[in-house]
């Protein structure tokens, strides 16, 4: 699904027009951004129905480059973790 069908699906639910629809699932990701932030500040944020996002640590590390082979250092960086929340995994038939 992309952001197109996902518009047109809440257009077509909740009877209203498609631009109408792009707003809201705009401002809805907006909210999750918003919680984000907060997964930022407090090390994780539960989203009811979507599941638990978290910040991870990931630490520096060795690498290499596919195209040459050559050794690389990769930067130590954080990484965001969403565990989905268990009505996600039955729909998806996890």
């Amino acid at each position: 699904m992309n952001l197109a069908e996902l518009v047109e699906g809440v257009a077509k639910k909740a009877d209203i027009s498609k631009a109408e629809a792009k707003r809201m699932v705009d401002i809805v990701f907006g909210e999750i951004e918003g919680g984000l932030k907060e997964a930022k500040k407090n090390g994780s944020a539960a989203i009811p129905r979507l599941g638990t996002f978290r910040v991870t640590k990931r630490a520096a590390r060795k690498g290499r480059n596919p195209q040459t082979g050559e050794a690389i250092k990769i930067k130590a960086s954080k990484s965001l973790r969403l565990k989905c929340a268990a009505s996600l995994k039955k729909a998806a038939g996890c």
